[in-house]
């Protein structure tokens, strides 16, 4: 038996692992199709110039360690180990939505503040476009381009809700509904209310995300130490001798992705999930 047929066989073990976890996942709802344009960041990014790199380097160092040790298997974990990892141990992107959460405050709090001058609401939301933070600008402009195009209030706040695509994008744009068909004075001090509790969101946020940050940290750290130590005791003694077998090479490939299914588990734990949205395409796909 050559070693290449172990390391084939290992690699088809774990991508029938990996298969099958992926398949016993159960799918989401699919929305319905929107007409406008989707929020940058909510399409899957493509792989990135510095991914390809890393596995190329990856390929190339697998190789040369396959024919120079005759770890065939070093060919799949190499690239697998220099693309792979630095991505699971990075931190989930987190401070876009903290961003935008803070874009929404800013800006119900200052249209509270243009209502408490005695004007109307489309008035206000129209004079709000100038100080919008630069988070949510193009959703406060499409709004009131809406609004100049004589579109009624409340269909131009349910496209601006489905495109900040938030809960508490909802929330606001629910209140403002309801300010639209009663027009009552309260509206100012219910929108500054809501902007002190979409503030308190933030801190909150904020005081989880730095929670979630000490695991991955203590992950990461250990994650060097195991690897440093392996190649150590690689260079350096017979410890990872018996894995130098065909049989061994493949229950190398198991035991890895044991610990990379690890990693995936932590990552999708220290992953928090947004709110369910009441308004817009998002709800009634849910609904249905």
């Amino acid at each position: 038996m050559t070693p290449l047929v172990p390391a084939v066989a290992g690699a088809l073990v774990v991508a029938g692992v990996l298969a099958l976890v992926a398949g016993l996942r159960p799918a989401p709802p699919r929305p319905p199709a929107r007409t406008h344009r989707p929020r940058p960041g909510t399409r899957l990014a493509a792989v990135t110039p510095r991914t390809r790199a890393l596995l190329a380097a990856g390929a190339v160092l697998g190789l040369v360690i396959a024919v120079v040790t005759g770890w065939w298997v070093a060919v799949l974990l190499a690239p697998a180990a220099l693309a792979g990892v630095p991505l699971l141990l990075s931190a989930p992107a987190a401070a876009t939505p903290i961003a935008r959460l803070e874009a929404m405050e800013e800006w119900t709090r200052a249209l509270s503040g243009v209502l408490t001058a005695g004007i109307g609401l489309e008035q206000a939301l129209l004079a709000t476009l100038r100080s919008t933070p630069e988070t949510i600008r193009p959703e406060v402009t499409r709004l009131a381009s809406r609004l100049r195009a004589r579109w009624s209030t409340e269909d131009a706040l349910r496209a601006f809700a489905d495109e900040l695509d938030d809960a508490t994008g909802d929330v606001i744009a629910a209140n403002l509904i309801l300010g639209a068909r009663r027009r009552g004075a309260g509206l100012a001090s219910v929108l500054e209310g809501l902007a002190s509790s979409v503030a308190d969101d933030v801190r909150a946020r904020r005081e989880i995300e730095a929670d979630r940050a000490k695991p991955r940290a203590t992950a990461r750290w250990v994650t060097i130490i195991t690897v440093s130590v392996l190649a150590f005791l690689a260079l350096t003694g017979q410890y990872i001798a018996p894995y130098g077998s065909g049989f061994g090479q493949l229950l190398l490939v198991a035991l890895l992705g044991l610990y990379v299914a690890t990693l995936v588990w932590m990552r999708k734990m220290a992953t928090g999930r947004p709110l369910p949205r009441f308004i817009g395409d998002t709800a009634r796909a849910g609904a249905s």
